[in-house]
């Protein structure tokens, strides 16, 4: 059977429970009387039951009345409670936000922008998880995460992208190096230069093979590696030179090395915040990546820098 038990027949109810008198409970509640009472008929008969024995000075509880303004209330409670919760979220006092990124991402822009964050939303927890961009893409798809920052293949699917910034392929050598003498640095000057590359799972790698493919250097590196920080720390060591995205300059601070930006051609890409297609995306986290896109665009001078 179905039921026809609605929210304004509980809430008739309780008003009647509270003042023991329908002309008090309908002013309470702002309806006419006759509404009011009508509501109460209606609940009792699909209970099956009286709530409310009637007399003419006063209304009070049957037995059954006190039985069901029990659970109603606690029906109204929830229900309020899960309202304001709704209503916490979406004005962002309260929630968590889990961040998929790779490793240096996290560490040179999540950060401050995390910080940011929590100064203006206290109540809002950030759950940063760090990982290749392969398992970013499977953890936003498959929703165990909210978000997604990086830099991702066009043929990805399950996501959708939201620009952060663009920042252009840079060449990182160690101090000194006699390339940096020239006044533009182009794909060809790494002809004969040893290359310290990232391993084919990454979209870098991708990039440099394509760029070097068409200028025509060799296509084996010189070392292999998987993070960045760590081909920064070859070249600090002179075994060679790495081509690596501008806001690695943040992480190379701590090295001995210097970077130009790669022309003929220059090679951009995109770095974007990513969620899942076909679900909503909660205001706390618009606000987080809108904090995260300002820091992301200070993060990339695309000049000439000697990092």
């Amino acid at each position: 059977m179905t039921m026809r038990i609605a929210l304004r027949h509980i809430e008739a109810f309780l008003a009647v429970a509270e003042h023991s008198n329908f002309s008090t409970a309908s002013r309470n509640l702002n309806v006419a009387q006759p509404a009011l009472s009508q509501a109460v008929k209606d609940l009792e008969a699909e209970l099956g039951l009286r709530l409310f024995d009637r007399t003419t000075r006063r209304v009070e509880l049957t037995a059954a009345g006190v039985e069901f303004q029990g659970s109603a209330s606690k029906i109204m409670e929830d229900l309020e409670h899960a309202v304001q919760n709704v209503r916490d979220l979406a004005a962002r006092r309260r929630g968590r936000i889990r961040v998929a990124a790779p490793p240096l991402l996290s560490s040179v822009i999540l950060p401050q922008a995390i910080a940011a964050f929590h100064n203006d939303f206290p109540g809002i927890t950030i759950e940063l998880i760090d990982k290749g961009t392969e398992e970013i893409v499977a953890s936003v798809a498959a929703g165990n995460a909210d978000c997604g920052l990086g830099t991702f293949s066009p043929t990805d699917e399950g996501i959708e992208r939201t620009l952060l910034m663009r920042d252009n392929l840079m060449l990182f050598c160690p101090e000194g190096h006699p390339v940096l003498e020239k006044a533009a640095v182009s794909w060809t000057d790494l002809r004969d230069l040893p290359l310290i590359a990232l391993t084919r799972s990454s979209g870098i790698r991708l990039l440099v093979d394509m760029a070097t493919e068409a200028a025509e250097l060799s296509a084996k590196p010189a070392f292999e590696v998987s993070l960045i920080t760590t081909a920064l720390a070859l070249v600090e060591a002179k075994l060679g030179v790495s081509v690596l995205p501008t806001y690695a300059l943040a992480a190379a601070r701590h090295y001995a090395v210097s970077a130009r930006p790669l022309g003929n051609p220059v090679v951009t890409r995109d770095v974007v915040m990513i969620h899942a297609s076909g679900r909503s995306i909660s205001p706390a986290v618009v606000s987080f990546s809108g904090i995260v896109r300002s820091y992301a665009q200070k993060l990339v001078p695309l000049r000439d820098v000697k990092a």
